[in-house]
């Protein structure tokens, strides 16, 4: 039975995985973020209490 010979596809799925785990991932870890985060200040805010018109 042909199905059940593992020599081409054993070879299709370690190069498939090759790809899959080491060349997309640095292709994609190149492109940099457009927003970068920005720091907080560590400032407080002043409040102001809010009066309730009833």
């Amino acid at each position: 039975m042909p199905q059940l010979n593992p020599n081409p596809w054993f070879a299709i799925l370690v190069f498939s995985w090759l790809i899959f785990l080491l060349i997309i991932p640095a292709k994609l870890l190149n492109h940099l973020t457009p927003n970068e985060p920005a720091t907080v200040n560590e400032e407080k805010h002043k409040t102001n209490p809010w009066n309730w018109p009833w």
